[in-house]
Parts: structure tokens; C-alpha cells; sequence
């Protein structure tokens, strides 16, 4: 009599990470990636300004108002400095390799060597720089992938650089070990509503009234500003902002998963959605391991970016801001960002300032440190000096 051995059950395909994946990984450091996702946004337009202000909730008129950014020192129209994110889909960093490996963003250093204006055509290069493992108590093994993005105009000058990281996690892992399933999804009373709209009715933008270095005092806390709270709208907004990662529909969705069959995460219906519907979907999202769909790391940056540009004013100049992401910020979650100045050099006309978001259980859920230029009342400029470009 013969005896058929039991077969085990095996893990579905890319739910946990290999070697074999992992070394085919690092054979691309160092090398420029190139993207088959046609950019979102390839020039700073009139539109796409609206479209990015109106997606992070920034009413700063600089951005939109042509009189009264002429009017400003700078004398034409800018544009928010993380609006970036929108011109190539890998300024959150490169994270292909590894199929079927949830990505989550995690964080961004940003710097900028001169502002952005109305009408540029901004074109990117993407390198991947490093990949680094590091401890999880979300998931099983993860790793940390980190790009460099330079962000050039079509005369060749490069007017920003970003540093931007996403984790590699496994789906499965992050899924059984459930960390956040004894998170409440909060639920606000119309008074607490109200009390909302009026923080948001008070947010402080600093506008055409200049701030002077000389006027910066170490340790003062910059006037704060709240968004939220989170929910699907907030999401959707943001994609008409940025364009997202793998927002496709009908048959470039299908042809998209024919070709990378590992990306979709299978909804009730059986058909595969995008790794990032984990933002709008709540069943998706627990399938990853969070008790509720959560924003994007990138909105929660840019966020603080308008803390700082609302208090410089039109006259200052955000150079640098370096954010990371330390955990969701789930459906009905309300941000409030804050920052706090730790340096003042009056000679460069440098502050130095640590930033972060928190959300209404108090927990940091971005920390992060940044620099601004301002002008000097004593040396009687209208404008910062700029930093030094790179080569």
C-alpha cells in the first residue's frame, strides 16, 4: 500500500522576501532608474499650482495670486516647493524589485537651491542609493530603499534634490501580527467639527509683511497649523494633486497587472486593485496590516512644508526640509504640524528649525528638522541670499 505525503500549504507568491530577490535588487545600486510611468506633471502650469495648493490645503496667495506675488520681493509666481513630488512618480524613491512586497513611504530630504516658478518645464533623475535592513515590529523582514532625485529644468540647472526612502514589508507578516488592530477610528461631535473649522478660519500665513532674521529667537515655537481630519475626500484630493503611483482604470489597469501580476491586492470581488487603494479602501488596508485606510507620507509632508512657507512669509525662502515618517495616520485622524526653532545665524541669515506632526492621541506621526533663509533687516535686503547650488 502505497503513501501519498500530506502537502504543506505554500506562502502565496511574493508574500515574503528572498534572497534571490534581494540580490537582484542591489545589483541596481547605483544606477539611474527610469520609469515606464509617463510623468504626472511635466511643467509648473497656472492649473497644476491650483490643482497641488487645493490637494495639501494651502490657501497661501503667493502661490495663486498673480498681483500679489509681483508684488512680493521675488516679483513673479511661485509655486509651493514640495509641488515636486508631482514630476516623477519615483520622488518618493524608487521601490521596484522584490514583487508582491508592500511599500510604504517613508520619508523625504529635500533640498532647494532656488524657488520655483510659474511656466518651468522640470524634468528628473532618479538614482537608487542604498538598501538597508532594518528592524520591524510591524512586519517580518524589512528594508529600507532609499533614491537620490535631482530635479533639473530644460537648461540643465538643477533647482532641487531629494532624498526620499519607502520600507519593503511583508504583506503577510504585517497582516498576522496585527500591531494596530486596538486603534479606534475617532468619531467627532458637530461642536467638535466646529471648533475644527475655526482653527482652520485662524491659520496664521504671514504673507507680504517681511520676516527678518534679526526677529528669530532660539527656542520660539512657530504659529501651527492643522489638516484634517482624515478621510477617502482627503485621499482623492491629493491624488488630483500628485497623480499617484498606479492610478489606472478599464484596460491600462489590466494590461498594468498582466505585466506585474505580484503588485495587485485582490479585492472581495476578486479583481486586483493598486497597492495604494490602501488609502481610500479599509479592507485593503487591514489585508497590509492597519486597522484603517492612512494617508500618503508625502501629503503629510508637504503639510509641514506650508507650516513653514505660512510663517516665512513671501519674502523667505524654505531651502531644506528632511521629514520622517514614524507611523499612519489613519481615516479620521486629525495632523496638527508644529516647529520649533533650535538655530539662528544672523550672518548667513539661516534659522535652523525641528519639526513634526502629531496627530489627536498626541503621538508623533512625522518628526523632522529644516532650514529657512530670510532676509536681514541690517544688511537692508528685500530677499535671502540663496544657497550654493550643486555641481
Amino acid at each position: 500500500m502505497s503513501h501519498t505525503a500530506k502537502q504543506q500549504p505554500q506562502p502565496p507568491v511574493g508574500a515574503y522576501i528572498t534572497d534571490e530577490a534581494l540580490n537582484a535588487l542591489r545589483a541596481k545600486l547605483g544606477q539611474v532608474i527610469t520609469s515606464s510611468h509617463t510623468p504626472y506633471l511635466t511643467e509648473t502650469s497656472r492649473d497644476s499650482v491650483r490643482h497641488w495648493v487645493d490637494g495639501i490645503g494651502d490657501i497661501n496667495p503667493l502661490w495663486t495670486d498673480e498681483a500679489q506675488a509681483r508684488r512680493s520681493a521675488w516679483g513673479r509666481t511661485l509655486c509651493p516647493p514640495t509641488m515636486l513630488y508631482a514630476f516623477n512618480r519615483l520622488a518618493i524613491g524608487y521601490r521596484g524589485g522584490l514583487p508582491g512586497i508592500h511599500s510604504m513611504f517613508g520619508g523625504s530630504d529635500w533640498t532647494w537651491y532656488r524657488p520655483i516658478t510659474w511656466g518651468e518645464r522640470i524634468h528628473t533623475v532618479v538614482k537608487f542609493v542604498d538598501l538597508v535592513e532594518r528592524p520591524s515590529a510591524f512586519a517580518g523582514r524589512s528594508f529600507q530603499q532609499i533614491s537620490e532625485i535631482r530635479f533639473v529644468t530644460d537648461s540643465d540647472e538643477t533647482v532641487a534634490v531629494a532624498k526620499s526612502w519607502g520600507f519593503r514589508v511583508e504583506r503577510t507578516t504585517a497582516a498576522k501580527k496585527g500591531k494596530y488592530k486596538e486603534i479606534d477610528v475617532v468619531k467627532y461631535s458637530p461642536e467638535d467639527v466646529e471648533a475644527i473649522a475655526e482653527r482652520y478660519r485662524n491659520e496664521s500665513i504671514r504673507g507680504s509683511t517681511p520676516l527678518y532674521v534679526e526677529d528669530v529667537k532660539c527656542d520660539e515655537s512657530i504659529p501651527e497649523i492643522i489638516r484634517g481630519p482624515y478621510t477617502v475626500t482627503t485621499a482623492v484630493a491629493f491624488e488630483q494633486g500628485w497623480g499617484g503611483l498606479f492610478i489606472k482604470a478599464h484596460g491600462n489597469a489590466m494590461e498594468y497587472f498582466g505585466r506585474h501580476p505580484s503588485a495587485g491586492i485582490i479585492n472581495d470581488f476578486g479583481i486586483p486593485e493598486p497597492p495604494e487603494a490602501v488609502h481610500w479602501d479599509n479592507d485593503l488596508a487591514r489585508k497590509v496590516g492597519v486597522p484603517a485606510a492612512y494617508d500618503y507620507g508625502p501629503e503629510r509632508i508637504s503639510w509641514i512644508g506650508t507650516l513653514l512657507t505660512n510663517w516665512i512669509g513671501d519674502n523667505g525662502f524654505l531651502e531644506r526640509l528632511h521629514v520622517q515618517i514614524r507611523q499612519h495616520n489613519i481615516i479620521g485622524d486629525l495632523t496638527t504640524c508644529r516647529a520649533t526653532v533650535t538655530s539662528v545665524d544672523l550672518g548667513a541669515g539661516v534659522v535652523e528649525l525641528s519639526v513634526k506632526a502629531e496627530n489627536q492621541r498626541g503621538e508623533r506621526t512625522a518628526v523632522g528638522d529644516a532650514r529657512v533663509r530670510l532676509p536681514s533687516r541690517a544688511r537692508n535686503e528685500t530677499t535671502p541670499n540663496l544657497p550654493k547650488k550643486m555641481d
